[in-house]
């Protein structure tokens, strides 16, 4: 059974919880742009119960202090503190936590990014990230360059080299089916291992805030997470 959450000594943006010790699977979860949220936290809670110890970044410990954030939190007020360059290192952080002695010296490691945690969290499975995950999986994980023209994860692709799993809405405006389908097709070319996943009809945050009207989506979603980061944990 997991054990109780722990704060990160040292590591003030991160929280997690401990799977079983002797596994050498660890999970790095990228939150929406709620952070800390409890949305975020569940899914943490449901890695650790299937073997795999799991932290959150908290991108606002640093300005907001460490702990859960509620409903009223402001989120508006703090993203705009939040920068690429820092939710990066908020990863390399996490990752480097798993893979030290505190963490569990885990090196099966995968990300798992939600909204806004899922590009970073894709692309943290390139070469020249240099963290060697053993895979990434991005929810809504914006494929297409950046609105400042960088590029994101279907440019990058010949760069992959963890294995991907993209689960995607089928009914979400700001991620259009042409962009998925962009994304699969270079994934393909660069000869990457993936599975892009659209929800036909489903809208974007099927699986948090609209869970109840896709619940079987949202509950695919859930199988199929859980398969690809045991198969990335076995190797």
């Amino acid at each position: 059974m997991p054990g109780p959450w722990c704060a990160c000594p040292g590591l003030r943006r991160l929280r997690g919880r401990t799977g079983e010790p002797l596994r050498p699977r660890g999970v790095v979860v990228l939150p929406d742009v709620r952070g800390l949220y409890r949305f975020c936290i569940e899914p943490a809670r449901r890695f650790a119960e299937h073997g795999h110890h799991a932290v959150v970044v908290d991108y606002y410990g640093p300005i907001a202090g460490a702990g859960e954030r509620g409903p009223d939190f402001p989120v508006d007020e703090h993203m705009v503190l939040l920068t690429p360059s820092g939710l990066y290192d908020d990863l390399s952080a996490a990752v480097a936590h798993l893979r030290s002695p505190e963490g569990g010296a885990r090196h099966r490691i995968v990300t798992a990014g939600f909204r806004i945690g899922g590009r970073p969290a894709v692309l943290a499975g390139t070469k020249r990230a240099g963290h060697g995950l053993a895979g990434t999986v991005g929810f809504h994980c914006r494929p297409a360059p950046g609105p400042d023209g960088s590029p994101g994860p279907t440019q990058r692709a010949g760069g992959l080299t963890a294995p991907v799993l993209a689960l995607m809405a089928g009914d979400d405006p700001g991620i259009p089916p042409e962009h998925d389908h962009a994304f699969e097709h270079a994934l393909a070319e660069a000869g990457v291992e993936h599975e892009v996943v659209t929800g036909p009809g489903a809208p974007h945050s099927f699986f948090d805030v609209r869970q109840d009207a896709h619940a079987e989506a949202s509950a695919d979603a859930w199988r199929r997470v859980l398969a690809f980061a045991g198969r990335a944990a076995a190797g």
